[in-house]
This record gives C-alpha cells, structure tokens and sequence, in this order.
C-alpha cells in the first residue's frame, strides 16, 4: 500500500467512525438547525416546512446518525423489547431452550420479531427475579401459563400486554393466546393405535396444571370411556426428566399393563423404549409408541418413533404476531384517546388492558380501541414411524397338498 492510499484509507476510517459516534447535535450543526427541529424533522413532529424536514433527514442519513434505544424508549413510551418464558413450572428449575419445541418456538419467535423490528429476550420463569423489574419490555410471551399464574397477573398489573402459548386456565388474564387443538390431535393418535392393533392404551402424563397436560389428559379419559377401555396412565413432574424414566418403568411393570402408550413429553419416547427393553417387550411386536415431540432423534431410534408435533414454529411466529398487534393497537388508542375522550384518561385507569381484562372474566366487555381477546388454533402433525405400525399377525400357510397317484 502507498502513503498516499494508506493515507486516503485512514481519512475514510475517521469518517466512518465519526459518523458512527455521530448525535443529534452533529446533525443540528450539520444542517444548520436547531435541535429541536432535528427531532421534529425526524420524528415528523412540528410545523416545519417540507424543504426543511427533508434537508435535516438527508444530512442525518449522511452521517449515519441514528437515534439511541433509551431516546427512543422515551420520545415513544416503547423500548423495541419484548419478553419470553416458559411458567409452567413456576419456582422449579427448568431449562427450557434444551427442548426441541421451545427451541424451535423461540427461534421463530425471534425471527418474526425482527422482522417487525423488535428484540427478543428469554427470561427466566420465577418471580424472584429481579431481572422483570429492570428489563423494559413492550410485551410478553408466556409459555403454557400455569392456573392463576402469579407472573402473568404482575405483568398485566404493570400494564404490559401478555399473551400466550397455549390456552390459558384459571382466569390468566392475557390479551391472546395460540395453541393447537389438543383434544383433536390426541383422539387422532390414539385411532392411530386402535388401528394399529392397540387393545390397551396407556397414557405418559404430567402433573402440572398447564392446559396442554390437562386438555391431552381429558381427551384421552374421554376417548377410554367412549371406547369402553379402562384407563391406564402414570403421571410425573414433568420437569424432572428422571422423574419421566421411572413414571415409564412404573407404567410398564403394572398388572394392567398397557400395549400401547402415547407419552405426552419429549423424553418419553427414549424412555418407554428403555423400560420395554428392561421388561423383555418388543416394539412395536409387543409394544406400540408414540410421543409428543419435535425432535429428530426418534427418526434414528431403534425402532424409529412415531411422534406428534405441534408445529412451534408456526406458533412461534404466529404468537409474536399476536402480541406485536396488540402492542401497537394499544399505543395508537392512548395515542387517539385525548383527542377522543378531551383528555380525560379514559375510565381512571392507564392501562389500556383493564377494559379487556373484565371482558375476558365476564364481567364487561373491551374498551373502546382495545381488541377483544385472540384466539388462534394451530394443526398439528402426525408423523408416523415404525413404533406404531399395524401389527402383523403370524398366519399358518399350508402347502397345496399333491394328490395320490390314485386320485389322479
């Protein structure tokens, strides 16, 4: 490199890095205006003239300047951030991205975030935490809300717009919630198995009170009553992932065992395969399978594993979409509602979700400019492997008996 270009190089990178420090007062001085016409101009506020806003954007555009999240977050009211968790489970630890469906959601969830220009935080489930409290959030995510879940009802106090995954139970007053339709999905899967030579079912659940155990677990009483069939099933803490292999072994060693389980959570499917080891039964011979998953590795067990997905990233997606609505929708009515209302704050209350709230329990409906609460439901995925394939019962074939030379 010469001097001359090394010496040009190092201009351009004193320029990229001032323009990369560049404020709002470089922009004022810049273009020659004051401050307050720079956040006018930008924010398209004030009574300027068309000339001028459009000169202050372009010398803004051409030093780089951008405004800064904490100017944002004040000049708006929003911080461009919003929040994910999984409640389910309240205080318990549970690391929840190890699983392949929350894995999943939450990378969808991200992605269709940013693409509406907001951030995605996972945040922890417990409310001792103090991290809720210092975290700015526009909305949240909560992952299949346990029962009067205590985190949901201190975000809506707060006024932060909620809304779920999974239906919610209990009266947990979010803005909207995505799920599947459980009872379809597991009356399916379970005509899967009959099908299949099934004659007991038995059920792999959990003991919590989210709506996709206690939705899956009604479906299947539902379904053993209209069949006739008595039910069969082990129920664990189902984040304790050493509780599920002994709830297995515990299902399989009873007197009523079953010849077919449907585990409703994504080990189940590796541990029933353990404990019908241990127990000398073959799958899918002795033993048919199915389980609730998104995860690839039942396509390489032995045998593979017919599982049922849920589809999280369509979920994923749709529930970030959800959420996003309802912030904005929420901001353009405070934003309308002075100019509506003669700047009464409509009702006594700040929160754009208390109309909403009464609506959801019954008691009124929602506000003017607040959406009625969302309901979205989701298909779900069948994917059959060789676990629960029909089985083939052993024929005796006789040979064409060659008639006796008197015969003939």
């Amino acid at each position: 490199m010469t001097a001359a270009k090394h010496q040009v190089s190092r201009g351009e990178d004193s320029r990229r890095s001032r323009a990369a420090r560049a404020g709002i007062r470089d922009v004022a001085a810049e273009a020659g205006v004051s401050i307050t016409t720079v956040s006018d101009a930008l924010n398209g506020k004030g009574r300027l003239p068309d000339t001028t806003r459009s000169h202050v954007r372009s010398v803004a555009d051409r030093l780089g300047y951008r405004p800064s999240a904490a100017a944002r977050t004040l000049r708006t009211g929003k911080s461009g951030l919003i929040g994910l968790t999984v409640t389910t489970y309240g205080e318990e630890p549970f690391t929840f991205t190890e699983f392949a469906y929350f894995a999943e959601m939450a990378r969808a969830a991200t992605s269709a975030a940013l693409a509406r220009g907001y951030a995605l935080a996972i945040l922890p489930a417990t409310s001792q935490h103090d991290v809720w409290s210092n975290v700015a959030l526009d909305g949240t995510v909560v992952i299949d809300p346990a029962d009067h879940d205590p985190v949901v009802a201190e975000l809506v106090r707060q006024g932060i717009p909620v809304v779920s995954d999974g239906r919610p139970g209990g009266d947990v007053p979010v803005a909207g919630w995505v799920d599947n339709d459980h009872e379809a999905a597991v009356v399916g899967l379970l005509d899967h198995l009959a099908g299949s030579g099934a004659r007991r079912i038995g059920l792999l659940a959990g003991a919590g009170t989210d709506t996709y155990t206690r939705l899956s677990t009604e479906a299947y009483l539902g379904w053993c009553a209209r069949v006739g069939q008595q039910p069969v099933y082990e129920t664990y803490p189902a984040h304790d992932p050493c509780a599920g292999a002994v709830a297995a072994d515990r299902l399989l060693a009873r007197p009523d065992r079953p010849d077919a389980v449907y585990g409703l959570y994504d080990p189940n499917g590796t541990d029933l395969l353990a404990a019908a080891r241990r127990y000398g039964l073959r799958v899918p011979e002795d033993l048919l399978l199915v389980c609730c998953s998104e995860s690839g590795v039942y396509a390489s067990t032995e045998p593979p594993v017919t599982t049922l997905s849920l589809q999280p990233g369509r979920i994923g997606s749709a529930v970030i979409q959800l959420l996003i609505d309802t912030i904005e929708d929420r901001a353009a009515a405070s934003a309308a509602r002075p100019a509506a209302v003669g700047g009464r704050s409509g009702g006594g209350s700040r929160r754009a979700g208390a109309g909403h709230l009464a609506g959801h329990n019954g008691t009124a409906h929602p506000g003017p400019g607040v959406r009625p609460m969302v309901q979205r439901v989701m298909p779900t995925e069948l994917i059959v492997r060789a676990s629960s394939q029909p089985r083939v019962r052993a024929t005796t074939v006789n040979q064409q008996r060659t008639p006796p030379a008197a015969d003939r």
